[in-house]
This record gives structure tokens, C-alpha cells and sequence, in this order.
């Protein structure tokens, strides 16, 4: 018999979160209009909260909200406090700090140089490190978000501008980002040295924006102009004529690229480029070589929504199955929809699925997953399917199994809540689910469906370490903590 916890019925507790999504603009006169829509875009980055901060000529704005980017920005009178023709925007789900007004981005400061704003993507493998090093020295920090160090090292830096100073802080940060930065007159963006949080560089009217998807190009009627480099800075700034200077400076020692798979297994968009690469493509790829390896003899394909839907499509090509829409999903259902007691969780799946039971009564079904990360919805959706009348049900995931952390801006689970390292074989992993059969894409056929290529050991061409446990940095704040350490970021817990 399989024993419940409160936990199992969480349903947004089964997944990887999404990161953050960043957007900004110089030089146009709806730049915060565009910022709003750009994060309406980035959207799926991020539901806990948007920011904005725009410059006038005179004075910075900012505005900053919980919720959605729909729920606020879209508002002609929020979008009239946030005048200007440079701004740059976030949309939050946090990984580093609690869920709090303080900790929405962009974060802002007063430097000698005049102000700065900041927003990033990812995540810093020594923010907490740096952050205790800084206090030590008398700073004073308002927010737990690992952001507001670099502020601290933009302000402490001996260089006498500001993107001297902000690159000078940047080079001190471990980790994966994506960031920008605004001043009275630039628009900077960065991406750490390995390139693993994405970040594009785009063109409307001849006026440069900076990104983390091309969705968020296309829904501003923006060029795409490329992706930024690994380890990169590019430097916009406005000059007193009205004309954009654009100066890129790359690191001295620049390392191979390795972008997150995650992006394309999860978190982008399917209609996104990442780092030249179709994600809708990538992703129907990853079903084609699943259908390769783990083959089924079945009636229909079925699609877990929406993350599995290319997936699917590529295994139904691949297998001469027929692809249906077993599975209907709610798009209505917010993270507040109904106070989640016990018994209301126990509806667990259904408020977000709901089985098509004209499409999978008395058939073999084939259930097409991007990923398991604790296996307690896999649990529910098989039965689900059961209920509806499916003779069988095989599941197939789009991805290898889940075994390590991420530090890197993905919000994982702890290792020992991952179903891959609670059972050491995949038929009790399968018992445990409640399918007919189990089987995961290898890293081969990953590194394959968005490459090309297989896996290189020797120098992998991806981010992979949720995978293989191969980190592509330092983890300094994770290897250097001691038991002296003190076990909070802040002693501040804000009401609301």
C-alpha cells in the first residue's frame, strides 16, 4: 500500500519551477509599454511577481507587483508611472530569498556614479558567500536576493565608470546568469562565462533590446540580431545626439559554450530559438528518439499537457501511432484556486487535467511526459487514465531520469524527494507510478534530439548536471558552508 503525505497532494510541489525572465529596451518612447509586453512573453519564466524601471532624462521609476504581468502592467495608468525611453523588467520565480516585495527585481541603488538598476536571470554559486563577506565589512543588505550583492560590488568598485564597474563586479560571481543592468544612459547585458542561462539581443526600429527568449522579440515585432556569448558584455549606451553605441567585450579566456538542456526539455517556450535551436524542434526530436528506444505496442499516443505535447507529436511520427488529446488540460486554474486541504488535494491532478475518456476507453495508451521529477503526479494521471478505461498505460519520458540538484536558477527539489534516487530500479519505480510499463530517453538520445550529437564525456556540450551530476562550475556557497553558518539569509519575514 502506498502511504501519503501532505506533500504528495501539493500540486505545484511536482515539477521544476521556472527560473526568472529579463527584457530591456534603449531609446524608444514606449520602452516601458514594450518591457510589459516582453514579460508577458516570459510569462511561463516566472508567476510570483514583475518589476519595471524606466529613466526619464530627469529621475528612475519603478514599479513593482506580485502576481502576474497581465494582472498589473497592462494598465494604462501603472504603464503612465514608468515614463522614459530606457527600461528593463523582470518576471520572478524566486530560487534564491523569500517570496517578497523586497526581493522583486529590477533591484535599484544610488551609486556615486548616479543610479543603477539590475535584473538577472539564474542564479550565483557564491552570492551567499559574498554576501556574508560584504555584511562582515559593514553593508547593509535590504533584500535576500543574491542580485543585491552585485549592486554592493558595483558600488564598491575603484573603476570609474559604470560598466567598468558592473563587469568588474560581474567577473567576481560563480554560477549561471543572465543579466541587465540600466543607467541614466546604458542598457548593459552579461551572461556567465559557461552560457548557461540563455539571453538574445534584439532590434526594433534600430533601438537594441535584450531578452532571455526570442518569443519575447517576436511579440514587440523586434529582429532577432543574435544570441549573447558566453561570458559577454555588451555595452548600449545613448549618446547626446539621439544615436546608440554598441561595444561587446569578451572575456580574455573565453570557455566552450554549454546551455542548460533544461530549456529545451522544460522551460522555453516551443516557439523560441535557444542558442540558434528551435525548442518545438528539439522537443519533437526527443519523442522521435524515445520512440526509437523504449518502443510499445499501443493504440494511441497521448500527451502529458502542455509540456509534453512536442514530445508526443515526435513519437507518434516516429512510431506510426496515432497522436490524440487524451488528456484536456485546465488553463484556468490558478496557485490560489481553493484552500488545498487534504481532501481537496486528493483531487490532486484533476483540477489542472481532465482524461478525454472518448479517446483512451479500451485502448492501449502511450503517456508522453517531459520529465519526472517526484513521480506523485505521473501517480495521479495514471490513474486517471485507469478510470477512464485504458487497458494499458506505458509511460515514455522525453528526458533522462532526475538524480541531482541544480544551482543554477532551476528551483529542484531535494535529492532524496527525486523519484530517481528513491528506488535504485526502474520496475519499482514503474510499480510505485502505477504504469504498465517505464521508460526514459537516454542522454544520448537528449544530447541527440537537440544537438545533433551524442554526449561528449570528455567535454559536454550541454549543461547537464540535474543528468550526469557533472556541475559546469564552483559550488562555493553549497561546499564552503560550515555548521557555524548561520541557517537563514534574513531575520526579516515580511507580512502579506
Amino acid at each position: 500500500m502506498t502511504h501519503w503525505n501532505d506533500d504528495d497532494f501539493d500540486l505545484n510541489g511536482d515539477t521544476l519551477h521556472e527560473e526568472c525572465g529579463v527584457f530591456g529596451i534603449l531609446g524608444h518612447n514606449d520602452a516601458s509599454t514594450l518591457t510589459a509586453l516582453g514579460l508577458h512573453a516570459l510569462q511561463h519564466r516566472g508567476q510570483e511577481a514583475a518589476g519595471i524601471v524606466s529613466f526619464d532624462g530627469r529621475q528612475f521609476y519603478q514599479e513593482k507587483r506580485m502576481g502576474l504581468v497581465g494582472d498589473h502592467y497592462t494598465d494604462p495608468a501603472v504603464l503612465a508611472k514608468l515614463p522614459g525611453n530606457i527600461s528593463i523588467g523582470h518576471t520572478r520565480y524566486s530560487t534564491t530569498g523569500e517570496v517578497a516585495l523586497r526581493n522583486v527585481q529590477p533591484l535599484f541603488a544610488e551609486l556615486e556614479a548616479g543610479g543603477i538598476a539590475i535584473a538577472h536571470n539564474g542564479n550565483f554559486t557564491n552570492g551567499l558567500t559574498l554576501r556574508r563577506q560584504i555584511i562582515a565589512t559593514g553593508a547593509i543588505c535590504q533584500s535576500t536576493s543574491d542580485s543585491e550583492v552585485v549592486l554592493h560590488l558595483i558600488a564598491r568598485s575603484r573603476h570609474s565608470s559604470t560598466a567598468d564597474r558592473f563587469i568588474d563586479a560581474i567577473r567576481q560571481m560563480e554560477g549561471g546568469y543572465a543579466m541587465l543592468a540600466m543607467s541614466r544612459t546604458k542598457l548593459i547585458a552579461a551572461r556567465d562565462p559557461v552560457g548557461i542561462r540563455p539571453l538574445v539581443m534584439g532590434d526594433l526600429d534600430g533601438k537594441p533590446i535584450f531578452c532571455s527568449e526570442t518569443c519575447a522579440l517576436d511579440i514587440v515585432g523586434a529582429k532577432y540580431v543574435r544570441d549573447v556569448e558566453n561570458g559577454e558584455v555588451i555595452i548600449c549606451e545613448m549618446q547626446p545626439d539621439g544615436s546608440i553605441s554598441i561595444e561587446a567585450r569578451k572575456p580574455a579566456h573565453q570557455v566552450p559554450e554549454r546551455p542548460c538542456l533544461f530549456e529545451y526539455v522544460y522551460f522555453a517556450r516551443p516557439d523560441s530559438m535557444v542558442s540558434g535551436r528551435s525548442v518545438y524542434t528539439a522537443r519533437k526530436n526527443m519523442g522521435k528518439n524515445l520512440a526509437v528506444e523504449a518502443p510499445v505496442e499501443a493504440d494511441v499516443v497521448v500527451p502529458v499537457p502542455d509540456g509534453g505535447t512536442p514530445a508526443a507529436i515526435g513519437f507518434a511520427q516516429q512510431s506510426g501511432i496515432p497522436f490524440e488529446l487524451g488528456i484536456i488540460r485546465n488553463h484556468y486554474v490558478g496557485r490560489t484556486f481553493i484552500e488545498p486541504t487534504q481532501q481537496i488535494r486528493a483531487f490532486g491532478v484533476r483540477l489542472k487535467h481532465s482524461a478525454n475518456r472518448a479517446e483512451i476507453a479500451g485502448k492501449r495508451v502511450v503517456l508522453i511526459d517531459d520529465s519526472i521529477v517526484r513521480g506523485t503526479t505521473s501517480v495521479k494521471i495514471v490513474q486517471m487514465i485507469r478510470e477512464a478505461g485504458a487497458t494499458e498505460v506505458h509511460i515514455r519520458v522525453a528526458s533522462p531520469m532526475i538524480f541531482h540538484s541544480d544551482y543554477y536558477g532551476i528551483d529542484t527539489p531535494d535529492p532524496d524527494k527525486l523519484l530517481a534516487n528513491q528506488y535504485a530500479e526502474l520496475d519499482e519505480m514503474c510499480r510505485y507510478i502505477g504504469a504498465d510499463s517505464l521508460a526514459f530517453l537516454s542522454i544520448d538520445g537528449l544530447y541527440q534530439a537537440v544537438g545533433g550529437e551524442k554526449r561528449n564525456a570528455k567535454a559536454p556540450q550541454f549543461t547537464d548536471h540535474y543528468f550526469t551530476g557533472d556541475y559546469p562550475t564552483q559550488l562555493t556557497d553549497l561546499h564552503g558552508r560550515t555548521m557555524s553558518d548561520p541557517k537563514q539569509i534574513s531575520l526579516l519575514k515580511e507580512a502579506g
